[in-house]
């Protein structure tokens, strides 16, 4: 003989009593009640049993085997006689006035993980977009208490909240974002960090940024105990660039047969020689046969590339420091900009040559954004985006809170 119940535990209601259950081609009605048990007054606080009534109460739940599911439960009224106050029995599994399950809802929280829109999550858990915002902005992002001792800092294309430009504060250390920040003026950016006091800003022992003025001047001013690091990714680029400005220069000499050559040459051009293929490598040799400008480039930009595979950071740094003076002592303007360049930001970048720290989590994140952004069709609510942002990356805390007076 059967004695356990099988179907409670699949549909993980136990206490709940299922009466039947309906299918159709897309979905299944569960019609479930609650045992008859005890229950206080909210006004009195007399024990009663007594039922004053029943109605169907539809409740979504969590699809199940590719079919939504339903559940039509018996709702039950109780009544206390002493008082004559009715009132609706305790739910477990659907708070009062809620039509959807709470792990429905866990679901909902648990598909927001994910770069998808909106949309797409209300279209699976069968339930209206408007719906599923109201559900997200349950969560609460609270800003952080406290700073990390390796900050890092980038702003991403959001056009959000008005504005064009947004930042993202991250700790590449351990792998988190810290906060999402509305815009990139220096204004806003001097208002969010004066909300910590000098003691509190001495936390932060390493500061990593790009090649924009404004963060190097806020770590000036507001971080002078941490190390300024510019991200390595952003100096290197400074040398391919001059490079493949010499380069464009140089095919516009020649006809356009060659000129052709050069351009379908420039990933060959820009790769480490050292990685290079036998057959590259004798292309690279033939391009460079043809201008002089354009092998004391090459021979500059793979220079370059050796001072980054320096394992000694004071090796590194002397290397560097001689490319510097040889940029700057060849006849290439570009190279020579680019030695300018370097010279402003020498100390954030010989820094890069002691310390590990990058924006590469950072630029990660901001991939994710693209691509949470793009399916999203964009944001309007600043707010709403951050949290999706601060949901989808790794975050540091939440929040999380449930109003009762939320109707489905």
């Amino acid at each position: 003989m059967l004695t356990y119940d099988y179907t409670k535990d699949l549909l993980n209601l136990q206490g709940v009593e299922v009466i039947k259950i309906e299918k159709s081609e897309s979905k299944t009605l569960i019609y479930t009640q609650l045992p008859v048990k005890p229950h206080n007054c909210p006004c009195c606080s007399h024990q009663t049993t007594s039922v004053h009534d029943y109605r169907i109460r539809k409740i979504k739940d969590v699809s199940a085997f590719g079919k939504y599911v339903i559940l039509m439960h018996n709702h039950r009224r109780y009544v206390c006689k002493p008082c004559g106050k009715r009132f609706a029995e305790d739910n477990s599994f659907a708070p009062k006035y809620y039509r959807v399950t709470l792990r429905l809802i866990d679901e909902i929280f648990k598909k927001t993980e994910s770069e998808r829109s909106f949309t797409s999550i209300a279209k699976e858990v069968n339930l209206s977009v408007s719906t599923v915002i109201r559900f997200f902005d349950i969560l609460s992002y609270s800003a952080p208490k406290e700073l990390p001792q390796v900050l890092s800092i980038d702003e991403f294309k959001g056009n959000t909240g008005k504005e064009k430009y947004q930042v993202i504060l991250t700790n590449p250390a351990d792998g988190t974002v810290i906060d999402i920040l509305p815009d990139r003026k220096q204004k806003h950016l001097i208002s969010y960090f004066s909300r910590w006091n000098r003691f509190e800003r001495s936390a932060v022992k390493f500061f990593v940024s790009d090649m924009w003025k404004p963060y190097a001047e806020l770590s000036a001013i507001y971080f002078k105990e941490a190390k300024h690091l510019v991200d390595k990714y952003h100096y290197v680029r400074q040398v391919i660039w001059a490079f493949e400005r010499v380069r464009k220069k140089i095919q516009k000499k020649y006809g356009k047969e060659n000129r052709l050559l050069f351009k379908h040459s420039k990933r060959i051009l820009t790769k480490r020689n050292s990685k290079l293929k036998p057959e590259q490598r004798e292309r690279v040799e033939y391009l460079l046969y043809f201008n002089n400008d354009l092998r004391s480039a090459y021979y500059l930009k793979e220079l370059f590339y050796k001072i980054l595979d320096c394992e000694n950071g004071e090796m590194g740094k002397m290397l560097f420091s001689k490319w510097i003076l040889t940029a700057e002592n060849s006849r290439l303007s570009d190279y020579r900009e680019c030695a300018s360049t370097f010279m402003n930001w020498g100390k954030s970048i010989l820094n890069t040559f002691d310390y590990p720290y990058t924006n590469g989590f950072t630029e990660g994140c901001n991939n994710k954004i693209k691509v949470l952004k793009r399916n999203a069709y964009g944001y309007r609510n600043f707010e709403r985006f951050r949290k999706r942002i601060l949901r989808v990356n790794p975050s540091f805390c939440v929040n999380l809170k449930f109003s009762s007076k939320m109707m489905i």
